[in-house]
């Protein structure tokens, strides 16, 4: 019997004390004792998401005890249908060291496209099945049957996509109290507000809900690592915390429960839009009520008022939302809100992202996290251009071309403080020197 039938998932080989492949690659990345590992995989804290039909992805693990990672959303649309441009997009946010590309793709031919991902892209892959059952089907909203949904699951799970987002925590009876809270900005999420639609539209319960059992039974037979939407996450900052995004997150916990039992991993999707004072509770109550499994959030964003800069407002909260549990950020590009990102905009959703991650990683007393600012801080302190570049979070670029643009009259310098450099100078005088600051 070959290794990969002696279990069904990550977590069921965690149980039963099979390590996998996978696990030694995550437990030598993180620098993790394998038995806490298996531990944290077993207990559902941590996720390995890799689809058996995933062949060349790298394994990555995610939990709140391990280094942050970061997903970037890509795909094409009706507007931008242009599958070359978005494979450069991957495969640059992929050398950029984005852990996860998650296919957003809502037009064209989908399936070639998530194919070429599976076979070519290392990265962890997601998709949102909802989004491509509209496409593949090509019919009316309410003309899709219920089981067509699963069938759209069944196939995104055979083609090799690791992790799926499934907005099942809204059901006939969340829906019905989510239309007396009459919110501020409604549901901003694209899959909860389709399914809500076709719930509305046709009388039935959500697929993803009332069949929930069916989809775990395929998520183990591909260890596919289910990724609990949240339809309700709040879209603006009037409306965080609210009933509707609470009320959800219980029903989300007693799927996770469920999904356990068979042995599927989970993780669990936040806000959304959430002012910074109510970041820390929220992850909270989210570890509470789903036991510990991975948070995975979409900034949160901290205001509402910074369209083309949102990168940033995602940032802000995304490093805060680490720092107290969440485990993988969705990057954020500058043209959230705005249009379809385009290579630059996903460069610097990117970098924001990775900040925030890396920002939250120090924060938490990861080693290798301190160990890279400390090389940081001396290639400072002996003004060792060379190496900062080296170290830079982007790998140099912008450092190196902004040193370019502006050059100094001195090495040891810069143009903006010349020779009354402080590190400079407390070098030559702790050394000894003359401090020539008017020379």
């Amino acid at each position: 019997m070959s290794e990969s039938r002696m279990y069904t998932t990550q977590m069921d080989a965690a149980r039963r004390g099979i390590v996998t492949p996978a696990m030694q690659a995550v437990a030598a990345e993180e620098n993790m004792d394998m038995k806490e590992l298996m531990k944290l995989v077993g207990e559902g804290q941590v996720v390995i998401p890799m689809n058996r039909n995933h062949h060349c992805v790298k394994p990555c693990g995610i939990g709140s005890r391990l280094r942050t990672k970061i997903n970037v959303n890509l795909g094409t649309s009706k507007d931008c249908l242009d599958l070359d441009i978005e494979m450069q997009k991957v495969m640059s946010a992929v050398s950029m060291g984005a852990e996860a590309i998650m296919d957003l793709s809502s037009y064209g031919d989908t399936q070639v496209f998530r194919r070429k991902l599976t076979a070519e892209c290392p990265a962890v892959l997601g998709t949102v099945p909802i989004y491509d059952a509209v496409v593949y089907y090509n019919k009316a909203l309410k003309a899709i049957k219920p089981h067509e949904w699963i069938d759209v699951f069944r196939m995104h799970a055979e083609d090799g996509v690791d992790f799926m987002t499934i907005h099942c925590g809204i059901n006939r009876n969340t829906a019905e109290r989510f239309k007396a809270c009459k919110r501020h900005t409604n549901i901003v999420s694209r899959g909860g507000s389709i399914i809500f639609a076709w719930m509305m539209l046709t009388g039935h319960e959500n697929p993803f809900f009332e069949y929930f059992d069916e989809i775990l039974d395929i998520c183990r037979e591909y260890d596919v690592t289910l990724s609990l939407g949240d339809a309700c996450r709040p879209g603006s900052i009037q409306d965080a915390g609210d009933i509707s995004q609470i009320e959800e997150l219980v029903t989300l916990g007693e799927l996770t429960q469920r999904a356990w039992e068979k042995d599927v991993q989970v993780m669990i999707e936040g806000p959304g839009h959430m002012p910074l004072n109510q970041i820390k509770a929220n992850m909270e109550i989210q570890k509470t009520i789903c036991k510990g499994a991975p948070f995975y959030v979409l900034g949160p964003l901290v205001t509402d008022v910074a369209p083309g800069y949102d990168h940033i407002t995602a940032a802000i909260g995304g490093a805060i939302a680490a720092t107290y549990g969440a485990s993988f950020l969705c990057y954020v590009t500058p043209a959230e809100h705005l249009r379809l990102p385009n290579v630059d905009d996903v460069k610097e959703g990117i970098i924001a992202s990775k900040i925030a991650a890396h920002a939250a990683d120090l924060a938490k007393g990861n080693p290798e996290a301190w160990t890279w600012d400390y090389a940081m801080s001396d290639a400072r302190r002996e003004l060792d251009w060379e190496k900062q570049f080296s170290l830079a979070i982007d790998g140099g670029e912008k450092a190196r071309r902004y040193r370019a643009e502006s050059t100094p009259e001195r090495e040891d310098t810069c143009t903006m403080c010349g020779k009354m450099c402080a590190v400079r100078n407390m070098n030559k005088i702790l050394r000894g020197e003359d401090v020539d600051i008017m020379d």
